[in-house]
């Protein structure tokens, strides 16, 4: 099996590229990577080192098992030599995975039509796709020439919630000012709009702890067919396992 792991070229997030990366490379899939350039990424160093979280360093930096895997993923050959949007063949690929990010490095890629071609090809073929945070707006933007409207239209889908963006803002704007707010519109706000139903965007339990491998339940995802989301890092573990499971099926 062979997925392709979708990033921007700077300020992805650590967590939700290399937990998901390393849950299937040990599984025996082989992970291959797009950036917007073709060249090989780099996560949001915030998300590593903490720099002006200040007492929100623990909360909101990626825990040491993402670091560490961020570490060994930089290190694989595969990560250093990534294919550009415009050259992903769907064919080539099992599976799709949507990583997310805030910082504004990010909009790249959430603004790419090469890869919102791409991300329309994979829903036609019912290939499994994989969303999180702010990759579930890379979905709901691409818009299927057959209907006019996103590939998420008809489906039930989670991203990042409005409280939890507003949160994030709020408790970091004097420091860092828009860091958190990677547009105006928060991100449940412009998929939710995307819907065909506002029923359809899922918010589930209130996150507060992250999962991680023993504490799965912890962790909150949305399956619609070969359609997965989940919300934010704190649902890494139990998004990239459940996405595992629907590639094998």
């Amino acid at each position: 099996m062979k997925v392709l792991i979708a990033t921007s070229t700077t300020d992805f997030d650590p967590t939700e590229v290399a937990v998901p990366w390393k849950i299937l490379l040990e599984a025996g899939v082989d992970v291959r990577f797009a950036t917007d350039t073709g060249l090989a990424g780099y996560a949001d160093k915030r998300m590593l080192d903490g720099n002006k979280f200040y007492l929100l360093k623990p909360v909101l930096i990626a825990d040491k098992s993402a670091r560490e895997a961020y570490a060994e993923m930089r290190e694989d050959a595969v990560f250093k030599t990534p294919i550009s949007y415009d050259e992903i063949k769907v064919e080539d690929f099992d599976g799709l995975l949507l990583p997310g990010g805030h910082s504004k490095g990010v909009i790249p890629y959430l603004e790419s039509r090469d890869l919102q071609n791409a991300i329309v090809d994979f829903f036609a073929q019912d290939k499994p796709v994989g969303a999180i945070c702010h990759g579930v707006v890379a979905a709901c933007r691409s818009i299927d020439p057959a209907t006019g409207k996103s590939v998420l239209y008809g489906r039930k889908t989670t991203a990042l919630l409005k409280r939890q963006e507003r949160l994030a803002y709020n408790l970091t704007r004097y420091n860092l000012g828009k860091y958190y707010l990677t547009y105006p519109e928060t991100v449940e706000d412009e998929v939710t709009a995307t819907l065909q139903s506002s029923e359809d965007f899922i918010q589930g339990p209130l996150p507060v702890l992250r999962d991680n491998p023993k504490h799965m339940s912890r962790g909150f995802t949305v399956r619609d067919g070969n359609y997965l989301s989940a919300r934010w890092p704190g649902d890494i573990y139990s998004f990239a396992s459940e996405y595992l499971q629907m590639l094998r099926a």
